[in-house]
Parts: structure tokens; sequence; C-alpha cells
């Protein structure tokens, strides 16, 4: 017995090994910015279902509530990856991972080529000892982390029902690489929110994008 488990051990052992090793062979050998995006020109070239507004003296796209927006962007160079950012801020009552039938889950979601690439939650509430409605980002949907985990910044206003509250609104980046070789990329973002007590549910929680920026890249 003790033979057999030294032999298991020792095939576990290589293929970690192999497995590392190959990992550490890719290498990137280029990366160019193709797109950039952070509405101050009030670019919406490609774009469906895009309306714009100013939030912080800053122009931003949204905001949305069950609601999908889509961009396309076309004529990219020869590449096998794709990087992309998105800075996506969060307004008023978003309730993350709480699943009550009433109020939440609370899902931000995009996909590439219309294809879903990555769904998570968001969290605008206190926590506290007794009271935590916890969210998935910066990890995909089903974690448990802490509100506003992972924000870039998380004392902004909100924008309706939190108007008033210097913490109702957290901008969140987005950045993940995706294997693309297609000469077109088309991104969707949008959302499933939940909040069936409310009378005016878009003002209860709802979102904008403030920036979305695409790299394409080579690795070997």
């Amino acid at each position: 017995m003790r033979q057999i488990l030294k032999k298991i051990s020792f095939y576990l052992l290589c293929f970690f090994l192999i497995s590392t090793i190959s990992s550490c062979e890719d290498r990137l050998r280029s990366e160019l910015m193709v797109y950039s995006n952070n509405f101050g020109q009030l670019d919406l070239t490609n774009f469906d279902n895009s309306r714009l507004f100013i939030f912080q003296n800053d122009t931003i796209m949204g905001a949305y509530h069950n609601e999908e927006v889509w961009v396309k962007i076309p004529d990219l160079p020869p590449h096998n990856a794709v990087k992309v950012t998105i800075e996506v801020l969060a307004h008023d009552s978003w309730d993350g991972n709480v699943d009550d039938g009433v109020s939440g889950p609370d899902f931000w979601y995009y996909k590439l080529d219309d294809q879903e690439v990555y769904r998570t939650t968001f969290s605008n509430t206190v926590c506290e000892s007794t009271y935590c409605l916890r969210q998935s980002y910066p990890d995909q949907f089903f974690k448990q982390n802490f509100p506003k985990q992972g924000a870039v910044q998380t004392n902004l206003p909100g924008l309706c029902l939190l108007a008033n509250q210097p913490n109702g609104t957290t901008r969140y980046a987005i950045t993940k690489i995706y294997p693309h070789s297609q000469r077109e990329l088309k991104i969707t973002m949008g959302d499933e929110l939940m909040q069936t007590n409310a009378p005016v549910p878009q003002c209860d929680e709802s979102w904008s994008i403030a920036k979305i920026e695409v790299s394409v890249l080579d690795i070997r």
C-alpha cells in the first residue's frame, strides 16, 4: 500500500511540474491597445442602446436596470487573445448575493461575441456583525466576499435612492484576458437586478459604464 501511495504521489508531482513548465513557456510577445473610450468625446460609435449623462462631473454611459448595451470593435489586427477592461459603477442599493426572491441576487455580467464570460454580484450595503449582504466580486458568482471588496472607488454618492449618501455608488475596474482571434469583437454588458418591493426599481439600483478599453495580444 505504501509503494502504491508513493507511485501516486510521484505521478502527481510529475503532472504538476509538466503543467507548470508548459504554462511558463507561454510568453506575451506583443500587446496593442486598439480601443479606449471614457465617453469624454461623446463617442458612441458602434454602440447599441447607449446613452450618456453627467455624474460627478464625468460623462458616463447609463444608467441601466435590467438592460443590455453592446459595442462592436471592428478591424482588429492579427492576435490570439484580447485584454478587456470595463469600469462599472454600481449605483444605490445593490444587494449582492442575497437570495430571498425579493431583493436579490443582483447580477452584473458581460459577454464577448454573444458568449457570457463573466458573471458576478455587487453589494453596496454596510457590513455589520449582525447584517452583511456579501458580494461575489472580484470573483465570479457564487463567492462570498465583503461588500465593495476589490473596488477602486467607494466614496461616490448614489445616483437616485441614495443620492444624498456619500457611499451610494461604487466603482469597479474589471480587467480580464480571453482567447480571441476574430477580426471583430462584440462586448455586451448587462444585468439581472431584482427589487420587487421598490416602487421605482431603477431608482433603487442601477449601473453605468465609465470606461472601456481593449488590447489585442500575441501570446506564444
